[in-house]
């Protein structure tokens, strides 16, 4: 077999370059082939109670570091798993299947469980904010 040639090595670098150029050309419709986007629905209820609930996760998962990797992942920790909460609370209310909602209901539980055991933690430490 032989060896490409440096002509032709450089003659398919440029092909992306043309075809972005070809679609430049036809005033960026070179899609005209490309599937139709599906109109966007509105959330459901529960689409936006899962949207509020991770947004408010990650709002305060934001938290002011102490320079303790412990205590740090600890504060973290327990936004991170108040979302946990809050999403499984959002599944048992919408939820049809019965294995999600044994999931969910799960959540609430040992997530409830593990919080107060890190603001337990935190308290015995002077952290708790």
């Amino acid at each position: 077999m032989k060896t490409p040639t440096l002509a032709l090595v450089a003659a398919l670098a440029t092909l992306p370059a043309a075809a972005l150029a070809q679609g430049a050309h036809h005033g960026g419709h070179s899609g005209h082939s490309a599937p139709a986007a599906a109109p966007q629905m509105p959330d459901s209820a529960a689409t936006k109670a899962y949207r509020d609930a991770n947004a408010r996760m990650h709002r305060d998962m934001d938290i002011k570091f102490s320079g303790d990797a412990d205590i740090d992942f600890v504060r973290g920790m327990i936004p991170h798993h108040q979302g946990a909460i809050d999403m499984a609370r959002v599944a048992l209310e919408h939820s049809k299947d019965e294995q999600v909602r044994k999931w969910a209901a799960d959540v609430v539980r040992e997530q409830e469980r593990e919080i107060a055991e890190m603001k337990e933690w935190l308290r015995k430490r002077g952290a708790l904010q």
